[in-house]
């Protein structure tokens, strides 16, 4: 992937926040690669050259830096350059705990092994063998510094059902073995605090990061028993809680914020955390948008007028995604036509009839979300919905149940034609759910109100049509300006 030598060596030297984890700068001199913030003296140029992602460094024969820590940086940007094929292969990849083989990725995306590989090595450069191993090692060495899971449960939670494969892998990205990674930490400072009941992760972002407007965006919606923003003694000092179910686990996750170190703190708590480690990063990372590449988002949109007035208020334009995309899905086609306050008082009543209670370690009760298989024979009559409404969630559940609705990373254009072949369900539904629920970056609900009143002029709303027609300048990020011209909405009733 190609990279301005130039931009990357001010952001370097500069140790500028903003393009943490958009490259990496691998010394000859030493066979280490680093994060441009980077607190190590800085090489000479003549002995550096520069990664877009951190598995192109690896694969070229440079190990981490145990200072800097490429485990912890954000998410490459560099991902959403590629093909849309690829990065659909990407996400499958990191959706499962366990690999897959290149075959059953082909197959899941329709297309053969063969295209794959030959995708893959024009626009990443690597395989997906490569890619995967890479990204599995540095979350493994994440885990070996940062909790005190053993190393066979770290293995685990990686990816691996071999413990052999696991430290062959691991030595050959870090040249070191896991139990000499777990040996130096303990060496260096005092072990972390904790176990594999209760274990904490940290997820890393690029700044600007307005933590205060997305707790508010999730307190707004949050599903009693299942969500819960506890609001601390500033906006920032918030925390996001959920219960969940993954793997078989049972468990609750607290967010917090901490913006001096630019990440958030992850408390999991799960009977067996290690089995679900993973799989809570990728959500989490989805959930909050970390992986944003915000100063391309905001250059881009910015040419709007309108978008620009917006940005200068609110400069981070994060999309708030989704835990699970069926939830997502259930809670969209509940909000039809009503309020966020309305829709989301009966998404409760959904849970509270069919969502199964567990008491949590703290021992108070939770409920979780209710899947597919729990709502097979619920009739929706006792939650509030019309009769037709509770047809339209019956037979989105039997769709979801016979395979006619594919998660696994569909095209927008393919997600909406699924979703409005059932009875019941619009383009706004396909759109918002595509939006919210899988995070698909350029999804646009032309027909929602919010955003044809902004689009318009004076008292006259925009229609579809010439909402589709502006949009074309937005693209790819659709979805992004949406969530603008719904703010833009609030700027306006304040102004």
């Amino acid at each position: 992937m190609a990279l301005n030598p130039e931009t990357c060596t001010r952001a370097r030297l500069a140790r500028d926040k903003r393009f943490d984890g958009c490259f990496y700068t691998a010394v000859k001199t030493t066979g280490i690669f680093c994060r441009p913030i980077c607190p190590a003296r800085a090489p000479l140029e003549r002995n550096v050259e520069y990664f877009a992602t951190a598995a192109e460094a690896s694969a070229a024969g440079y190990r981490p830096c145990l200072r800097c820590r490429p485990d912890a940086a954000p998410g490459s940007p560099a991902w959403g350059l590629v093909s849309t094929t690829v990065q659909r292969a990407l996400s499958l990849m990191r959706r499962d705990r366990e690999a897959q083989s290149i075959e059953q990725l082909a197959e899941r995306l329709g297309i053969s092994s063969r295209y794959l590989r030959k995708l893959f090595t024009e626009h990443v450069g690597l395989s997906p063998l490569q890619v995967w191993q890479t990204e599995r090692a540095l979350f493994a060495f994440s885990l070996l510094r940062d909790t005190s899971l053993p190393v066979s449960e770290i293995a685990f939670a990686s990816g691996f059902n071999s413990l052999r494969r696991f430290n062959g892998v691991f030595r050959d990205v870090y040249r070191r073995t896991p139990s000499e990674v777990r040996r130096e930490e303990r060496e260096g400072r005092a072990s972390r605090v904790g176990s594999p009941e209760s274990v904490r992760l940290y997820l890393s972002y690029r700044p600007p990061f307005d933590w205060p407007q997305l707790l508010s965006f999730f307190s707004a919606r949050a599903l009693l028993g299942v969500e819960q923003v506890i609001h601390g003694d500033t906006p920032a000092a918030g925390i996001y809680q959920r219960s969940f179910e993954l793997e078989g686990q049972r468990g609750l996750l607290r967010v917090r914020n901490q913006p001096e170190k630019g990440r958030l703190e992850v408390e999991v708590i799960a009977g067996r955390s290690g089995a679900v480690l993973y799989q809570v990063r990728e959500k989490l990372r989805r959930l909050f948008d970390l992986d944003a590449d915000t100063e391309e988002i905001h250059r881009h949109l910015a040419a709007d007028p309108l978008l620009a007035r917006v940005l200068e208020q609110s400069p981070d334009v994060r999309l708030p995604g989704a835990w699970d995309p069926f939830e997502y899905a259930l809670r969209a086609i509940l909000g039809q036509q009503i309020s966020v306050a309305a829709a989301t008082t009966i998404a409760g009543r959904l849970v509270s009839a069919y969502g199964e209670a567990f008491v949590g370690p703290d021992g108070q009760e939770y409920r979780l979300f209710p899947g597919p298989e729990q709502l097979a024979e619920a009739d929706f009559s006792s939650i509030g919905v019309t009769r037709t409404r509770a047809q339209t969630l019956r037979n989105f559940v039997a769709a979801t149940r016979n395979g006619e609705i594919d998660f696994s990373e569909p095209e927008l254009e393919t997600w909406c034609q699924q979703m409005t072949a059932l009875p019941g369900i619009g383009d706004w539904t396909a759109h918002y759910t595509a939006m919210r629920g899988l995070s698909m970056p350029d999804a646009f609900p032309a027909s929602d109100l919010g955003v044809l009143i902004a689009l318009g002029t004076g008292d006259k709303k925009a229609t579809p049509k010439q909402a589709l027609a502006r949009a074309e300048d937005w693209r790819p990020w659709r979805a992004y300006a949406a969530l603008l011209l719904w703010q833009s909405l609030k700027l306006r009733q304040t102004a």
